[in-house]
């Protein structure tokens, strides 16, 4: 008997602390039956929630919001612990989270309810409606880097459609996950509309094959290939939000000071640790001598730790240590300078700051996503080499520009091949919920937060309604050849003439 209990118990896989490597806590690997367990729960609160209307469902949401910001602190103390991020950045990501969740929950009713729309003088007899209904069941693989804030932009959004969403959270940081889903339940015990399971790559193929409508996912672009395989066997539709190598690009009259202030929260907050920060900067001839000077000056005063007052945290995942490591010596062995640190900044889990200049377009400190903190600043001729070498990356998740001329900068984010791109700022559109985020080539497909991150998880519903018989009785299988005279001889005047 005892036998047959030790061969039932549930695996289980343990979260650490990457400042220290203590074990935090313990958490079951869910496997194939318990999360279709959790995605069949979903899909009847789905039907629940579904009924809540626009008007009930935002209710429920700001509801959920409050019970977070009253609680942010405990949150925000399970993300530092499981990140190894600052306190204050930890915070900070709590902060983002729910105006995320706000926004999605007040404007879900104008982006997607039904409208009214032209039906065109063929079709004057009927009157025209789009609207769009949630998928159902949504599930929503999440990284471990910002492990709040950036699922929080599928959760929300899917949760404000009207779907219900099953979370799989990263085995680095299944925590977070576990926090929500038990916040949510506090507040509706009854209808587990929002539900967590945690476990390793293969929960989350799982959730991949266990019938849900929609998967969310972040994380690499190698994984994410492997995901939307997984999908493709059941046509279940994939959102994804894969790496970035994002360019920042300063210009001859860029205020020098911002721009490097900038660069080094972009290049080193969350220890380089950003999908959306600054891994390439390429900066005008005529200022990148003192660019790289001030740059290395803010640089080299940061302090990493496992501190409240560090500047930054250890790498969360400890094999990343290995792949910084791997471009600066490639970058190295390529005649490239470090201006600051080198291969003895790599201390264990812990990276001082690293700038590579002189690197060549080649190196894979430039073609593959480092994060780490580490970056590459090369000099260019002027923003169009730099527009033209930011472009050459297989990534085109975010870039910025720097410039006094707005303007300037404007045309120039136009030519950049990437989702978003921020003038005279870095990561400022994560702070505004209406901006859609996602990426193209190996950065990804689909889009969350704003309007069409609500579209994203919704489908069209399109619906037409005859009011009266049209004179000109064309659907039918017995027109008669009047209407057919009469309707080429429009067809000609309406759309033939000139």
């Amino acid at each position: 008997m005892t036998d047959q209990v030790t061969q039932m118990k549930v695996p289980t896989f343990d979260s650490l602390d990457p400042r220290t490597g203590d074990v935090l806590a313990s958490y079951p690997i869910a496997d194939d039956a318990a999360v279709q367990a959790a995605v069949d729960r979903a899909r009847a609160a789905s039907r629940w929630w579904d009924i809540q209307g626009f008007s009930g469902r935002k209710n429920w949401l700001l509801e959920f919001k409050n019970a977070i910001a009253k609680d942010a602190q405990s949150l925000a103390a399970v993300i530092s612990a499981e990140s190894g991020k600052p306190d204050e950045d930890a915070i900070l990501e709590v902060m983002m989270a729910v105006e995320h969740i706000d926004w999605a929950a007040r404007n879900a009713e104008k982006t997607l309810e039904q409208r009214k729309v032209s039906s065109g003088l063929i079709s004057a007899n009927q009157k025209a409606y789009v609207g769009y209904r949630p998928f159902g069941v949504v599930g929503v693989i999440g990284p471990w880097n910002y492990p709040l804030y950036t699922p929080m932009g599928s959760i929300a959004y899917s949760l404000a459609a009207g779907n219900a969403v099953v979370f799989k959270p990263s085995e680095l940081t299944p925590g977070v996950g576990v926090w929500l889903a038990k916040k949510w339940e506090s507040l509706a015990p009854a209808q587990l509309v929002f539900q967590t399971v945690t476990g390793d790559g293969s929960t989350g193929a799982a959730l991949c094959t266990a019938g849900v409508d929609k998967i969310a996912f972040t994380g690499s672009t190698a994984t994410a290939k492997k995901v939307m395989a997984t999908c493709a066997q059941s046509l279940t539709p994939l959102v994804a939000e894969c790496g970035g190598k994002d360019a920042m690009l300063v210009d001859v009259d860029a205020d020098l000071d911002a721009a490097v202030e900038f660069a080094a929260f972009g290049a080193m907050g969350n220890a380089g640790q950003t999908c959306a920060g600054v891994e390439r900067i390429y900066v005008a001839a005529p200022v990148y001598e003192d660019f790289v000077d001030k740059l290395a000056a803010a640089v080299s005063a940061l302090k990493p730790g496992g501190t409240g007052s560090s500047s930054y945290g250890p790498m969360t995942l400890g094999k990343q240590s290995d792949i910084v490591r791997g471009q600066i010596e490639d970058a190295l062995a390529k005649g490239a300078r470090a201006v600051v640190g080198g291969l003895e900044s790599l201390h264990g889990p812990y990276i001082d700051p690293v700038i590579l200049t002189d690197v060549p377009e080649n190196s894979t400190a430039i073609t593959e996503e480092t994060f780490g903190p580490t970056v590459v600043v090369n000099k260019v001729r002027d923003l169009d080499e730099g527009i033209e070498r930011a472009n050459a990356s297989v990534y085109g998740l975010g870039a910025s520009v720097f410039t006094k001329d707005t303007e300037a900068g404007r045309r120039a984010a136009e030519r950049l091949d990437c989702g978003v791109v921020t003038v005279n700022s870095v990561l400022g559109f994560a702070g505004i919920p209406a901006l859609p985020f996602g990426g193209t080539g190996d950065s990804g497909f689909g889009r969350i937060h704003g309007a069409d991150g609500l579209r994203e998880f919704s489908t069209v519903k399109s619906l037409a309604v005859q009011q009266f018989a049209i004179p000109l009785k064309l659907l039918t299988l017995n027109r008669k050849a009047r209407d057919m005279k009469i309707s080429k001889l429009m067809l000609k005047l309406r759309h033939g003439r000139g």
